[in-house]
């Protein structure tokens, strides 16, 4: 009996072509599409969580006789917003299999905007005022940045 070696394979093969990066043109279309779902769906996360988590603060605090104000207070406001953000985006990646490294990254990307702009409030740079949209401002940049940084768990 004789053994012979293994036909290499032709371009004449059926599907599409692997380009350099051994990533079908389709592939990598997907995974942009993927990562931009993945994105919005993180951004919808965030949003729930501000929107679940604030009335729950908010709701504890009144029964408590006090409140959290932007104006008075924009520090912990900011820092309250982040918490509530981060608290919904990890419930979500968490869900979706993210690991502890990745899901914790994107929870520092909602607050390191906080805490590099509380410098320039206290130095009256910038109005209490509009501390929460700035945070906002930056959040979103960076919490793209930081998808980048993964682009394969992201984008897959």
């Amino acid at each position: 009996m004789q053994i012979r070696p293994k036909q290499r394979q032709t371009q004449h093969t059926q599907g599409p072509v692997p380009v350099a990066s051994g990533r079908t043109p389709a592939e990598r279309h997907g995974g942009k599409r993927h990562f931009a779902r993945h994105y919005l769906e993180m951004v919808a996360a965030m949003v729930v969580g501000m929107l679940v988590l604030g009335a729950v603060t908010r709701g504890v605090l009144a029964l408590a006789g006090t409140e959290l104000s932007a104006r008075r207070h924009p520090e912990l406001a900011s820092l309250e917003m982040a918490f509530d953000m981060s608290v919904g985006m990890a419930f979500w990646m968490r869900r979706r299999g993210h690991g502890w490294a990745s899901t914790l990254e994107m929870c520092g990307a909602m607050f390191v905007p906080a805490l590099a702009l509380f410098p320039l409030l206290w130095l009256d740079v910038i109005a209490a005022d509009s501390m929460v949209a700035l945070e906002h401002l930056v959040m979103l940049p960076l919490m793209f940045l930081v998808m980048l940084r993964r682009r394969n768990e992201y984008g897959c």
